[in-house]
């Protein structure tokens, strides 16, 4: 236990852009790419789904074909992705580009795979099926939220930020505990202890693409998942539901909106309607989970001091961070 990754110091050379849903940072990336010889690399839990592209809001063919992207539809949605798989694929990857001649731009909404890689991991407890099975097995005869109060008593910390429905970390939480005798939240703490300053890296800049107004982006996330369901997001999840082999409590299908669509074609099934219910309903709870997981972001950029934050409701964002990256170029930043 207690293994880590090398920390930034030890990566090539990089540029990053980083930023809550719908805050522009694709936008953001190709005008860099339009300037600089890069190639992206996807930070993005959620992007690396084959057969899950409306729902992400993964980028066009045109924008994919206008500049190399990695680490999209690299997974099938029934096989799970985790940090540490990032970490290692990341590396090789600025590894790789940096090689070619260019610069690797890392830009995505997943701040845990920003924080695995620039601050360092620990290697925690492997999967053990046959324990899972069990806890499954107990969720199914107790129901979720009994699992949650046993959390409670060997990991306060982590029930503490899970929702007593949130099966999928809470079977993760009592896991790592049964497996290792020690709380998932002993793993994640090792960072936040230092209490030194984050030192300067001529090496790397990471870019924060955050709201003034909250209102601006809660508007533009609307908007968003508007178009998705113009765009028939729907009928992907129906697909997706098609194939048989796919399950509510996978990692990939409880990315936000793919669980709100999948539980909406769910109490449809399950009320025997002749009709689905009004569309309304999944666009509610579509947005105010989409809100949450931006909120959660936030959360995450304010612990990541070493950041340029750019106002992206700004008139002028997409100016400010141009500007930063050519001083990054120049080796100014």
């Amino acid at each position: 236990m207690g293994v880590r990754f090398q920390l930034i110091s030890s990566l090539p050379r990089h540029l990053a852009l980083a930023g809550p849903t719908a805050s522009g940072k694709t936008a953001a990336a190709l005008a860099i790419a339009q300037r600089w010889p890069v190639e992206i690399i996807s930070v993005d839990s959620a992007l690396v789904y084959r057969g899950m592209d409306i729902g992400t809001a993964k980028p066009s063919a045109a924008e994919l074909a206008a500049v190399p992207h990695h680490l999209i539809d690299i997974r099938d949605p029934l096989q799970a992705y985790s940090a540490a798989e990032f970490v290692a694929d990341a590396r090789h990857l600025m590894a790789e580009i940096t090689a070619r001649g260019k610069l690797p731009l890392l830009v995505g909404g997943t701040m845990l795979y920003f924080k695995a890689l620039r601050e360092g991991l620990d290697d925690m407890p492997r999967a053990d099926p046959a324990i899972r099975e069990g806890i499954a097995l107990e969720a199914a005869q107790k129901g979720w939220p009994a699992l949650h109060a046993e959390l409670a008593q060997v990991d306060p910390v982590s029930a503490a930020r899970l929702n007593p429905a949130d099966s999928q970390r809470i079977s993760r939480a009592l896991e790592v505990y049964r497996v290792s005798g020690r709380p998932l939240s002993s793993f994640q703490t090792r960072n936040s202890e230092s209490n030194e300053a984050p030192r300067h890296d001529p090496d790397s800049l990471l870019i924060s693409l955050e709201p003034t107004d909250r209102a601006w982006l809660h508007q533009r996330i609307a908007q968003r998942f508007d178009a998705m369901l113009a765009a028939g997001f729907l009928d992907e999840v129906k697909a997706l539901r098609a194939r048989g082999d796919l399950h509510p409590d996978l990692p990939a299908m409880r990315c936000v909106g793919y669980r709100q669509a999948w539980e909406y074609l769910d109490a449809h099934e399950m009320r025997g309607l002749a009709g689905l219910p009004p569309l309304s309903e999944l666009r509610d709870k579509g947005i105010f989970a989409t809100r949450q997981l931006a909120k959660r972001q936030m959360t995450w950029l304010r612990s990541m001091p070493e950041r340029q934050m750019v106002a992206c409701d700004a008139p002028d964002a997409l100016e400010q961070v141009l500007t930063l990256a050519n001083c990054f170029m120049k080796g100014q930043a």
